[in-house]
Formats: C-alpha cells, sequence, structure tokens
C-alpha cells in the first residue's frame, strides 16, 4: 500500500487525480485506480469528489496524517546504509511559532538517528526564508504557505492548519467578534508577512475598517498587548502560543472563519542527500504528533 499511500498525498496536495498523476508521471485513470484501491481495502471513502476536484472528507483527512507519518518513518527504514555515521551541516528555515512547537521534537527524533550531523537553525518570516530555500542559501524551510504557486523546483509538505480567532480582553467575552473589531484598537499581524496578508484579505473580503494601532510579526508579543488591554487581534490559534493568558479569551469567527497552513517548502530535487530527507521526515513526522495531541 506504500504507492497508494504516495498517491493520497499527492492529490491532497494536488486538489485533482491529473494534477497528481502529472506530478507522479501517472495518468488520472492510475490515480482514480489506486485511490480507489486504497479506499477499497480501508473500508470507507477518502473524498468528497464534486467536479474536477477532489476534496478530503473527514475520514480522508485523518488517514492522510497517518499516511504522512507511516511514509515518514518508512524512509527511515532506508537510512541504515551508514550515512547515520556521518557528518555534516544542514540548515533549516522556520518561522518562530515553529521553533517552538514543531522543531523541538524533529529535532530530537533526528539527533537520535543522526548524532554526528550539526542542524542549523533559521530564523526569518515566510517569504525570506521561502527565498533563500529558492536560492539553494538553506536545505528547507517550515513557513506559512504562501499566497501564490511555488515554482517547479520547489515541493511543499503541509504540515498543520491553524483557524484564526479574534483575540479580545475577558471583558468583551459576551461579544460577537463583528461588534468588538472595528470599535477596538487594532493590533494588526505584520502585513510583511504570509499570515498579516491573510488578515489583510479577510478584512478586506468582510468589508471591515479596523482601527490601527500596533502592528507586529510576533505573535507572542501580539498576545501580551491583548493581555495588557491595548487592543484586539486576529492571530492563529497556533499551538506554539499554549494556553491564552488570564484575562484573554479568543472568540471564534464562525462560519467565517479562515485558517493558516504551515508547512514545509524544500527543493523538489533528486539529488538531496539523505541526511536533509531524513530531517525533513523528522519534521512531518513531529507535525503529526502535535496535530494528535492538539
Amino acid at each position: 500500500m506504500i504507492r497508494e499511500l504516495q498517491t493520497l498525498i499527492a492529490v491532497a496536495q494536488h486538489g485533482t487525480f491529473a494534477g497528481a498523476g502529472a506530478h507522479m508521471g501517472l495518468t488520472q485513470s492510475a490515480v482514480s485506480a489506486q485511490i480507489q484501491r486504497l479506499e477499497e481495502h480501508l473500508g470507507f471513502a477518502l473524498f468528497d469528489r464534486t467536479g474536477r476536484s477532489a476534496a478530503l472528507n473527514a475520514a480522508g483527512k485523518r488517514t492522510l496524517a497517518l499516511a504522512q507519518e507511516l511514509l515518514s518513518m518508512y524512509a527511515r527504514l532506508g537510512d541504515q546504509s551508514g550515512m547515520a555515521e556521518k557528518s555534516g551541516l544542514l540548515n533549516l528555515g522556520a518561522i518562530a511559532s515553529a521553533q517552538v512547537s514543531l522543531l523541538p521534537g524533529a529535532l530530537a527524533l533526528f539527533r537520535r538517528d543522526f548524532p554526528a550531523w550539526r542542524i542549523r537553525i533559521v530564523p526569518g518570516v515566510s517569504l525570506n526564508l521561502l527565498a533563500q530555500v529558492d536560492s539553494d542559501e538553506i536545505d528547507s524551510a517550515v513557513i506559512i504557505r504562501p499566497p501564490f504557486a511555488l515554482s517547479s523546483d520547489l515541493q511543499w509538505q503541509p504540515l498543520v492548519t491553524e483557524p484564526f480567532v479574534l483575540l479580545v480582553p475577558d471583558a468583551h467575552a459576551h461579544l460577537h467578534w463583528r461588534d468588538v473589531i472595528c470599535a477596538e484598537p487594532f493590533i494588526r499581524y505584520d502585513r510583511r508577512s504570509f499570515g498579516g496578508r491573510q488578515v489583510e484579505r479577510f478584512l478586506r473580503r468582510m468589508r471591515l475598517e479596523v482601527r490601527d494601532a500596533i502592528e507586529c510579526d510576533e505573535l507572542q508579543v501580539i498576545v501580551e498587548l491583548v493581555a495588557r488591554g491595548m487592543g484586539v487581534a486576529l492571530l492563529p490559534e497556533a499551538a506554539a502560543l499554549g494556553a491564552w493568558p488570564a484575562g484573554v479569551i479568543a472568540l471564534p469567527l464562525g462560519d467565517d472563519t479562515f485558517f493558516r497552513e504551515v508547512g514545509l517548502v524544500r527543493r523538489s530535487r533528486r539529488d538531496t542527500q539523505p541526511a536533509a530527507e531524513h530531517l525533513a521526515g523528522c519534521v512531518i513526522e513531529s507535525a503529526a504528533l502535535v496535530a494528535r495531541c492538539a
């Protein structure tokens, strides 16, 4: 079932059977046949098929997370050829929230099998880290999904999806989020970041005019500013933020909820060193564990 699980991941990434087939060098009918075999083997449907798109249903999303973890572990079986005894340096980029939530577990897994290798964590915002991966300055990066298509030289692996909420002082707990967001000072997620651009697009789509007070890219700082009563903010419910501090609550956006997807970007070339591939697998495995514990 390894091939079928790989195909499942490709369909989830590319959104259609045809897109997955083009990526894997298969025909659309071959992709469809593999997915059908997988569904028959599992005993349940994985996709809600509407037109040309293939959207994962609830069971499909759970299966995808497990498939990513299984394939990561399977890939590690082939890393027993002495690579762990060699040494080198890997450069892994990561946005601040990923450094707290995803990297500790990933690095622990990697160091267990590759203790002689050194890892340099490169901090930065998603746009800059994406450019560094594209220019081959770093091996891979955990970033927010860009609002544009990646070049064919880059590969995207979804890791976690985080819903946005309106963070407010608890005095506003009884109010609807729409009644608060325009009435209070707005602490804005930096518009130069991919997450901040999502917030800006949301405000425009909802035709909301906010009272900008402060703009910041560091999520922890924004949370602290809300806790000090300096305004309200649209933030993703990221694992790295933990429980909200005393005096702060998150108002759900209901049917208007939008999401931040965090994933791993790397160059899609065949000569990538095994240690870099192993590290990518560890990041994917760590993300699956975080998602299950959320």
